[in-house]
Parts: C-alpha cells; structure tokens; sequence
C-alpha cells in the first residue's frame, strides 16, 4: 500500500513578494559601502532614514517617507557624529526620534522635524558616552519609553535611560565581540549572539545571565544572528557552520545545551539576518549580498520551523529596512514591507510581501492586533522592576484591544544599592532666549589670540569631555550688566530660566570636591561645611570665572546659537589638579580630540577605581556593624536579667 502524503496547511503559503513602479522607489541616494553587518536603514510611517557615504565623520539621511522619486543631492543630512554611522532605530513610541551608534565610541538621540529637515541638523538631544570601542548596535526596549540598549566592540552591552540621560546597568558577561542582541516580547529579557560562539539570555536589570549555551563547536568564525521567538520562550539563530554551511536553530530557554531543531540552508558565503514578525509568526532570511528572501513559519510543535517560499530579485541588497506592522497596507493584504538598499546602485527600493486574497476588505485572520504606539511603561516603572506586556491595536481602525497587566520583577539595584562598573554620559543641554543683534563679540578676548578663538566652535559633547562635570546645570541668564562679556553680578531666582540638570563622566556618587572647579583645595576647604544655595553657588562660579578671565585671559561662556540667541553656561565643575594628561584649556591652542579622550579616559580609570574604593569600604562598615550587633546581644540579655532579679 503507498504512503500517504500529508501536505501542512498554512494560511501564508502563497505569500510572494511586489516590487512598485520606479516613481515610489528612492533614487540618487549614496548608501554606505560599510561592510558592518547592520541593516543601515530604519523606517515608520514618517520618515525613511539611511546612512550614507561620507568623505569624513558620519551622517546619515532622513526624508519624508511621501518624497519617493529622485532625491536631491543637497537634501539636509544629520551629521553630528565624529566617525561613521554603523546602526540607526526608530523609537518604536516616538515617529519622530532616532538614536544612531557610530565609530566615535557615542550614541546619540535626535528629534526629527514634523516637516523633516530644512537645513543639515548636527544638534542631538542626547548623547551618550560609556563605550570605549565603537558602538555597533542599539535597540529600543519594546514596552517601556525611554530604554534604549547598545552594544559595542568593548565586549560590553550598556543600558541606558534616555529620558534621565544616565545608564541604568552595564553588562559585561561577555568573552569577545557582541554580533547581535533581540528582546522578548515584554523586555523583560534580550539575547545576544557573541563571537566566544555562546548564545547567552540576559536580564538587563539584575545585569545578570539568565541563560546560557555552551561553546557550540560547530560554529564558524563569521557573524551570527539571533532573535527572539516573541513570548514562546524561544530563541531563533542563523550561523555559519565550520563547513562554511549557512544554517538556522531553534533554542529553547528551558534547555541550552542544545537546539530543538537544526536546519541547513546552503553553502553562500553571506550573513544571514533575521527579520522575525509576531504577529504572523513569519520568519524572513535575507542574506547581506544575496538577491533573495527567504521566508519560514515558526509552528510551536516539531519540527518548529517550515520552509514557506522565497522572492528572487536580479539585484543583490546591501540591507534591509522594516516597516512596522501598523505602516503595512491592508487593503493590498501586505503583512511586511521591506525597504530594499541596492548593493550597487544609488536606490532605495520597497518591497511589498502580500498574501493572495480575492477580496480587498480587512481580514482578520492575517491581521491580528499588533504593536502599538503606546509604552506600556514608564522607564522608571521598569526600572523599578515592574513588566507588562505590549499595548496592542486594531490595524482596521487603529484602537487599543487589551489591557496587559503588571507583572513584578527583582529591581535593578544590587544589595549594596550600587551600580558596578558605571559607564559615564556626556550631555549637553541649554536654554536659549532671545538676545539683542550684536550682543556677542567675535573679537579674541584679553589674552587671546586670533588663532585660539577657534576652540569656541569646538563640539559640546568634547568639551563636556574635557571638562567631566557632575550635575551641570545650564541656565539661560537674563541681560545682566557685563564687562568685557563676563557677568559682574551673579544672577538672581528670577533671572533664571528652565534649568535642565544632565549627570555627566563623574559620578554623582563619586568623592568629589562638591563641584568646585579646577581642584581648588582652599575654596572647597573654607567651604565644605556651608549649605550652598543654587545662587550662592552661581554667585561663586562667576566670581571665580572673572578673576580667571582677567588673570588668566579665561574666555567667557557665552555662545551664539544659528537663531542668534544665546546660551550662557553656569557649571558645576570638578577636575584633577592639572597634570600632563590634563593641559591647559586656556589661553593656549585648543588640544585636539586624541588628547581630550586621553584626559577622558583616565579620569575614567580614577573615578572607577575611586569606586571600587568606596564599595569596599562600605562592606567593611557593614562587617563591623554586624560584629556590634552580635556583641550587644548577650550584654542586653544581661542587663535585663539583673532587672529582672532586682524586681
């Protein structure tokens, strides 16, 4: 009797992929020839963004998604970066806010007009310094604002909240290079592919594995992906094997010393990068090089994973960038839309994967309740240990069809309530006001050259480096009388404007000399013991500033925005005493950025082991606290023993 076949039913079998007509696609845009294995685009509703080839630095292009077509070559670009742009995401909450990594060792946020950019936009809202190497990949916590996750080249994954500007952990569990990371659904934990060839499972408040595989020997030396399996408890992976064999599996949290399921693919020689939707449960493989797209459905039961078809183009993809679900088009039945950049021409291409339907009403079966634009939580209600699950919409009219609940978790905070291995953040945040024409000069300053006014147009975020100040505060000063552009009086309560406080390379736990600038020894020791007011203090520093500006030919503070506004800058600064790693700021040529991050980097090594310092001190207290204790147990049961004969 012959065997009988069983062929599997799927709703997405027949899916196939549509290219638009050539007036939708994106000409005339210089991609990168970065060979970095991100995707180097990122997309939503509103804007398109991609990073492109530059001659110096790093920038990247953001456009209207509406301005299909030839693009112009003088569009503005955002180009605030000191190195070569390597990763670009979307807030998944926020259309109009980007974070980018790069080879500088930053990241930085940038909100993006509602219109998009008229003029080339080099002011970030926040940015973040902690990595030593270059920073190769961030991404977006999926239910909580604010928490975005990097990787760089340091071995170290860092995790920042953007809203505060200041990191909430570093982890630092990993051997070597870190190729990917992916959240669970929740954000409640993310995977990270490294090249020591483990696939570990982190939890990013407790900085801690979760869980981990073991060296997996058939592993080549190429990037490897991975991604979570949205809540199954899964995690997907895509690798080269020793054979030079491309290969996808399927880990199971519950037991890491093997996959559940193994699967060939071919022999190419390209990375593999997954795109995985959710909501369809649809696995999509594109190769960096390849001309195609695989895709895979992921079923809860063996053999997990089934091969569904794949869309073969002419021209090979350099990457790919991902329309979220709620930018998909229903009435076309499109379940994914992928923004194709050509490996070898100048063009952005969308490609459209569709599910053959005869009707174009809304079908519900293809279309279940997806992401939406609303965080489940804030980033302190997370960091505090609180989870919950996504707030989902409807895609046919766009409201809200759950209520995920809260669940609990352990808080962020160690037993000692300290954070190990604090990265340090740079931000620079000023409050602007309208100032007459005219008002800021362009001449040098007593005892300073023509030459050395150059370092006034030296970027924030390096002199905030230089300068590694705890607490700043910028405050925007009313039209105060001046001499030689320094104010004589210090500003009163009602002076002041906004004020924006930023924590910046040194801790604000760290023993510093209460914000006194410079090491100054004798101002910090008459002073130690007073309650300083925030005008008090304002009143100091400006004091101070003028006898260093007359002596010294110290420059003012005071800077001219593009709109002429200006911003003057009171700080709270603590510094080393000067030393050779340390040279003179001024009234001397300014040092370039080598020597800047030198100084940077060893205040950095003091600060940490200034650190360690303190934490061991503090569990010597407590030992000691501890042996009191137990010494006045047995004197107190003594004592109410003599009362008790006495009574």
């Amino acid at each position: 009797m012959p065997m009988a076949f069983k062929i599997r039913s799927s709703k997405f079998r027949h899916i196939y992929g549509s290219i638009p007509k050539k007036d939708l696609c994106y000409e005339n845009i210089k991609i990168t020839r970065n060979t970095h294995d991100s995707n180097f685009c990122a997309v939503n509703p509103k804007f398109l963004a991609v990073v492109t080839e530059t001659g110096g630095g790093g920038s990247f292009l953001c456009i209207p998604l509406k301005s299909s077509g030839r693009v112009d070559p003088k569009t503005p670009h955002v180009c605030g970066h000191a190195g070569v742009v390597l990763d670009i995401k979307f807030n998944p909450f926020n259309d109009n806010i980007i974070a980018s990594s790069s080879e500088d060792c930053t990241v930085k946020v940038w909100s993006i007009p509602e219109d998009g950019l008229k003029t080339n936009l080099s002011e970030w809202i926040v940015d973040l310094h902690g990595h030593k190497r270059r920073v190769g990949y961030i991404e977006w916590h999926p239910t909580a604002e604010n928490i975005l996750l990097s990787a760089g080249f340091d071995y170290k994954c860092v995790l920042w909240n953007v809203e505060q500007a200041e990191p909430v952990n570093v982890i630092s569990c990993h051997d070597n290079t870190v190729f990917s990371m992916s959240w669970n659904q929740d954000g409640s934990l993310f995977s990270t592919s490294c090249k020591d060839k483990k696939l570990r499972v982190i939890d990013p408040r407790m900085a801690r594995v979760a869980a981990e595989s073991p060296v997996q020997d058939n592993l080549g030396s190429r990037a490897w992906k991975s991604v979570f399996l949205g809540d199954t408890g899964r995690v997907f992976t895509s690798f080269h094997s020793r054979f030079c064999d491309r290969e996808i599996a399927v880990w199971d949290l519950k037991n890491m010393s093997a996959p559940m399921r193994t699967e060939g693919i071919d022999n190419s020689s390209s990375i593999l990068l997954p795109y995985y939707d959710q909501d369809t449960k649809i696995m999509y493989l594109a190769g960096k090089g390849d001309s195609n797209i695989r895709y895979f459905e992921i079923d809860d039961e063996s053999p997990y994973t089934h091969y569904l078809n794949s869309f073969i183009t002419s021209d090979p993809q350099r990457g790919l960038g991902v329309m979220p679900k709620r930018g998909c088009n229903t009435e076309r039945c499109e379940v994914m839309r992928f923004y194709k950049l050509h490996a070898s021409k100048n063009l952005i291409e969308p490609l459209s994967m569709i599910v053959p339907r005869k009707s174009s009403v809304f079908h519900e079966d293809i279309y279940p309740p997806t992401a939406s634009q609303i965080p489940s939580l804030s980033a302190d209600e997370w960091i505090s240990g609180q989870s919950r699950g996504q707030i989902l919409m409807s895609m046919l009219d766009g409201h809200v069809t759950n209520s995920p609940k809260v669940s609990s978790a352990k808080a962020v905070q160690n037993k000692d309530s300290s954070l190990s291995q604090a990265p340090t953040i740079t931000t620079y945040k000023a409050v602007n006001r309208p100032r007459p024409e005219g008002s800021v000069s362009t001449q040098p300053y007593a005892g300073e050259t023509t030459a050395n006014t150059n370092h006034r147009n030296i970027p924030a975020s390096l002199r905030n480096i230089k300068q590694l100040s705890t607490n700043e505060e910028f405050v925007s000063i009313k039209d105060e009388p001046q001499s030689n552009g320094i104010p004589l009086e210090p500003p009163s309560p009602s002076g002041k404007s906004t004020v924006k406080k930023v924590w910046s390379p040194a801790s604000p736990k760290s023993p510093t000399t209460n914000g006194f600038a410079g090491g100054d020894s004798d101002s910090y020791t008459r002073h130690q013991n007073a309650a300083f007011s925030p005008g008090f203090f304002q009143a100091y520093l400006i004091k101070r500033d003028h006898q260093m500006s007359t002596s010294r030919g110290c420059h003012r503070n005071t800077q001219c925005n593009q709109n002429g506004h200006s911003v003057t800058h009171v700080k709270k600064v603590w510094s080393v005493p000067q030393s050779p790693a340390t040279p003179h700021w001024l009234g001397e040529s300014p040092p370039n950025e080598a020597e800047l991050r030198k100084a940077y980097f060893k205040q950095l090594e003091e600060i940490s082991s200034l650190k360690e310092q303190i934490s061991l001190k503090d569990k010597r207290i407590r030992q000691l606290e501890e042996e009191i204790s137990v010494l006045k147990l047995p004197i107190a049961r003594e004592i109410n023993v003599q009362d008790q004969s006495e009574c």
